[in-house]
């Protein structure tokens, strides 16, 4: 079974399509978890503890994550995620040149699925691309302002750039592997995008602290059910004040959002 298989069937499990962003800023985590060895693993274990049963995936920011202990943080957090029966889906936004991103490839051995770059193109993305069982997710239109000084250039076709990289994500999904990260706070977009590539499911992020549209995040998100709403923060900080009860709150966070986004789906 590829990715989008494994996700189908994790959706009907948990009747949610919600993606948990594990991003444990250091600065965040609560005072008492600050003693262990590993604080970052502390905190995301009692995140997953709290909200695997509301979790279509995680997805850990590998920013979050680029030093000694935070890598070996992120190999606890990714067994531990598999160990409740979860898919891991890496923000890490990788592209790179011949060796270099073959070597980048190689994280698919520990996760199921990775965000990637397209702005290198095809050979870029290929050692992904090639991988039949692993999800590998495009960036395509980002709902950070400064996205459109590329995004929205208007190529001579007449169409934006982030559309001729859906075309092209669609025209690389050979193994039924690609899907692409369209972000939430442009429902116009979103529909615009759903109705160009029809197949390809979206990773959604937005919806949590950046306030996107959560309904449009749904119907136009999905492609036959399959697709995922990213909330990072709104999820693992929402009990950023109630001390040793974080965790709880986290998980009363993750249900919410669970029974918001279902309202939407069929």
């Amino acid at each position: 079974m590829n990715f989008f298989d494994r996700l189908h069937d994790r959706i009907v499990t948990v009747d949610s399509v919600v993606s948990v962003g594990l991003d444990p800023d250091p600065k965040r985590i609560p005072e008492h978890l600050q003693e262990y060895d590993l604080p970052r693993w502390a905190f995301n274990r009692r995140i997953i503890d709290a909200t695997h049963e509301h979790a279509a995936v995680y997805k850990p920011n590998a920013a979050f994550y680029e030093d000694p202990d935070g890598w070996a943080a992120l190999e606890e957090t990714i067994a531990y995620a598999h160990g409740k029966g979860v898919p891991v889906l890496l923000d890490a936004k990788r592209a790179d040149i011949g060796n270099t991103t073959r070597q980048y490839a190689q994280i698919l051995e520990r996760v199921d699925a990775i965000t990637v770059n397209p702005y290198m193109g095809r050979d870029s993305l290929q050692p992904f691309l090639a991988n039949e069982e692993a999800g590998v997710f495009v960036l395509c239109r980002t709902s950070n302002p400064g996205g459109a000084d590329l995004q929205d250039l208007e190529l001579e076709t007449g169409e934006p750039l982030y559309e001729r990289v859906a075309a092209l994500a669609d025209l690389w999904n050979e193994n039924d592997n690609v899907g692409l990260v369209v972000g939430a706070t442009k429902p116009e977009e979103l529909e615009e995008l759903r109705e160009q590539v029809p197949d390809l499911p979206f990773l959604v992020p937005g919806v949590g602290a950046q306030g996107g549209d959560a309904e449009a995040a749904v119907e136009y998100g999905l492609a036959n059910g399959v697709g995922l709403v990213n909330s990072s923060r709104g999820i693992i900080f929402a009990g950023e004040n109630a001390g040793e009860k974080f965790a709880t709150v986290a998980g009363e966070a993750a249900k919410r959002l669970k029974m918001r986004l279902n309202q939407y789906r069929e």
